[in-house]
């Protein structure tokens, strides 16, 4: 045996079928990437109609493992080969023959081994045959109408890093028929997937039938009206609505299971619940009224923990989410829960009282009320046999003692709980998100709520990182979520899920040492042509130009790097024309020191790229030394201050590494210009989000100094702070003044002290995200 030589291999099948046009090949470069892919000198075994799938006698669920097979190639050649039940000890020949073996290890490893007479596909359980079926199916080409497959011989060992391989899908805020999740559920089987978490009821509708309280979906699953973009006071005043039957829900479940893949539902509770308290307003601290949501966010009006009449809702619903889910967990949520309706409830004062629930210097007695709901639902599902997972929130008071942990706001959430003993599911938004943006270069995009993840940051994910080897045991497996406040149609959910979906399979696959992007994004060119011989409206952002611009304080230059997966040529141009063939080719890095408009092009045979381009802007403060007095937040930090004086403006999205994000401080920048130098302005530039949170300055201060001690005020100006709870804007800030000369400049822009009235998060502390000072 010698490990898998591509080059030689595709050359010697290239020789092989010179003059045999009926005849393609197969390659083994899929995603996920096999764990051992090791090749013989052997012939290719050759696949064609008259090869039969076999499957071992009165075991039914290989004998639908093989007509998966059959269709699966049936999909692609438009043969399907026939399927056969065979004894034990029996031989065929000119097949791919389906078996057990006890002997792989992981439960959802298979080896797959070919030579020039056969196949077999052999597992510990049916799953691992069902994953060796997909790696087989994927190694076919998407599109060989009637050819002869040839299949190199050698030998495949392979098994999951992770056990829960999961995708989610909120069909709350926006619903999605039936039909349409079966197809989903496709897409998670083709990508090595075995759990589909279905998030079920939100403050916009409730989507699965309860029969013991009916109004919840004739109610519930209503609103009246819908908002328009990003929480504006503009609605479109349409009906909208859906649910789920409970046979349909089983239906789906059925249909999953027929892949290997387990629904967990997810009930969110004690928030995000106005669909219900709409249905039934007694179970709030305040007994309505109540609508179905229109709006988007996080509201105060949850379920009233003090009513037992709540909770035995909440008990009754779970009674039927399990005669539905047969899933071992249940999600029930946990997150964005605010307390200040319990604050002023008699009855949920009363329970805090009665249960002894205590404040402590980081928690209060609302916490542990969470809490006590949290635990009480977790022991109820325990006593039916089920287990619960919740959103990292679920930390916030005492945690309920068998919980699985969410980790979303980051992977700190799931650290700790790692730390705590909990097994954890690592979703981390920076990494998992994938609703937020894919490119930097959002103004031709579909709708997203905001954020930045491309698909090589989340490519980059090690769900397992910063834990020692036992907290490590905890990391349970990686999921990504598609909440879908702006996702209306089932077009947009595949545009935002694929090609993303292939980097998470290859995070939850394959073992990390074996991962790499460049080779990773070769194979995905491959899986893209499955995608689109199904017709998967899929993103096509990995084929753009790739650009990377790096500040070099040193030669005080922009570092231009571009790149692209299949090393296609790239002309560039610096005066803002658009580029030809005619234009400057790109060979290496280009160093730019002045003011330039650059743009950069890929031209292929079939056309051009999308066109990048960047207006770098050098002023006095271009790459001088700066100093942060206020340092940004962990996790808005990016490139440093250096950001801030790289002669390049963001964008409007936050989250491309372009800005720098401070909360609860003013931001104060020194900046050294090296020698004296007469200045008359200072000028900069905030993002404002309203909607994620994020204000501008409400004030500029530029100081001057000689020695970096002794520093004098040359210039302030106000700004008056936000009230417009929707806005969402860059604004541009600037101040001028006398001429003055001087070494050192401090500039201070203040930030705004709170969030306004009216908004989700009135009163409390608000981003501000600042880009390039400029000094002139």
């Amino acid at each position: 045996m010698r490990k898998l030589n591509h080059a030689l291999l595709a050359g010697a099948l290239a020789l092989a079928c010179a003059s045999c046009t009926a005849e393609k090949e197969a390659n083994y470069q899929v995603i996920p990437l096999p764990q051992e892919v090791s090749l013989t000198q052997g012939n290719p075994f050759k696949l064609n109609e008259n090869v039969l799938i076999a499957y071992p006698e009165n075991n039914a669920l290989l004998q639908r493992n093989a007509e998966f097979l059959s269709e699966y190639i049936q999909q692609a050649t438009n043969y399907a080969p026939k399927t056969k039940a065979i004894a034990a000890g029996e031989q065929v020949k000119n097949a791919i023959v389906l078996g057990l073996d006890p002997g792989i290890a992981n439960k959802e490893g298979y080896v797959l081994t070919t030579t020039p007479e056969g196949i077999s596909i052999n597992g510990q359980t049916e799953n691992g045959v069902f994953y060796g079926i997909q790696t087989l199916r994927k190694s076919i080409p998407a599109e060989a109408k009637g050819a002869t497959i040839l299949i190199p011989a050698g030998e495949i060992k392979d098994e999951p890093r992770f056990s829960y391989r999961g995708m989610h899908l909120d069909v709350g805020r926006h619903f999605f028929p039936k039909e349409f999740i079966k197809k989903y559920i496709d897409l998670l089987a083709l990508h090595n997937m075995n759990t589909f978490h279905w998030h079920l009821t939100e403050d916009q509708g409730w989507r699965i039938e309860i029969k013991k309280y009916p109004k919840l979906t004739e109610i519930g699953s209503q609103r009246s009206r819908t908002v328009i973009g990003r929480n504006t006071q503009e609605y479109d005043n349409t009906p909208y609505g859906g649910f789920y039957t409970q046979e349909e829900a089983k239906e789906i479940v059925k249909y999953a299971q027929e892949r290997y893949i387990t629904v967990i539902p997810e009930v969110d509770l004690p928030g995000h619940m106005l669909a219900a308290l709409a249905a039934y307003p007694e179970m709030g601290c305040t007994g309505g009224p109540y609508e179905v949501c229109p709006r988007w966010g996080v509201f105060e009006d949850v379920l009233c923990i003090g009513n037992d009449k709540t909770m035995q809702f909440l008990e009754d619903v779970m009674s039927e989410i399990i005669e539905i889910f047969p899933s071992e967990y249940v999600h029930i949520g946990g997150d964005e829960a605010p307390r200040d309706r319990w604050k002023e409830c008699p009855k949920c004062q009363a329970r805090i009282k009665a249960e002894g629930l205590k404040a402590d210097k980081n928690h209060t007695a609302e916490d542990r009320l969470q809490s006590y709901c949290m635990t009480r639902i977790e022991k109820f599902l325990n006593s039916k046999g089920r287990r619960i997972i919740g959103w990292d929130e679920i930390l916030e008071g005492d945690v309920a003692p068998n919980a699985t942990v969410m980790s979303w706001r980051g992977a700190s959430g799931g650290i700790k709980a790692a730390q705590m003993g909990h097994d954890v599911i690592m979703t981390p938004n920076t990494y998992c998100y994938f609703d937020y943006y894919q490119t930097a270069d959002t103004k031709d995009e579909p709708l997203g709520i905001g954020g930045y993840v491309p698909i090589e940051k989340v490519y980059s994910l090690d769900p397992t990182f910063d834990l020692n080897e036992e907290q490590k045991k905890h990391i349970i497996g990686a999921q990504a979520n598609l909440w879908t406040e702006y996702i209306t149609t089932t077009e947009h959910v595949e545009y935002m899920v694929l090609p993303r979906m292939a980097a998470l399979a290859e995070v939850q696959w394959t073992q990390p040492e074996k991962k790499d992007f460049k080779d990773f994004t070769k194979r995905l060119a491959r899986l893209m042509k499955f995608y689109q011989r199904d017709g998967f409206n899929y993103a096509k952002h990995v084929f753009d130009l790739k650009v990377d611009f790096t500040p070099d304080v040193a030669k005080k230059a922009v570092v231009v790097t571009l790149s692209t997966i299949d090393d296609a040529p790239i002309y560039y141009t610096l005066d803002g024309t658009e580029p030809t063939t005619a234009s400057l080719k790109y060979t290496e890095p280009v160093a730019i020191t002045e003011t330039a408009d650059f743009q950069a092009v890929v031209i292929r045979p079939e056309g051009k790229s999308k066109v990048v381009n960047k207006k770098i802007s050098f002023n006095k403060a271009t790459y001088c030394p700066i100093e942060l007095t206020f340092q940004p937040s962990e996790k808005y930090k990016f490139g440093g201050a250096i950001t801030l004086v790289d002669g390049m403006k963001g964008n409007d999205s936050y989250a491309t590494g372009a800005w720098l994000g401070f909360v609860g401080g003013d931001v104060e920048a020194i900046i050294d210009l090296g020698q004296e130098t007469e200045i008359k302005r200072v000028a900069t530039n905030a993002i404002v989000d309203m909607s994620a949170w994020i204000m501008g300055s409400t004030g500029l201060v530029v100081s001057v100094s000689d020695d970096n001690k002794e520093f004098r005020e040359v210039a302030v100006k106000d700004i008056p702070a936000e009230t417009n709870i929707d806005k969402k804007g860059v604004e541009n800030y600037e101040i001028t003044f006398d001429p003055v000369k001087a070494r050192y400049v401090k500039v201070v822009i203040k930030r705004s002290p709170a969030l306004p009235k009216g908004h989700a998060g009135e009163g409390k502390a608000a981003y501000m995200f600042i880009d390039e000072i400029e000094v002139d």
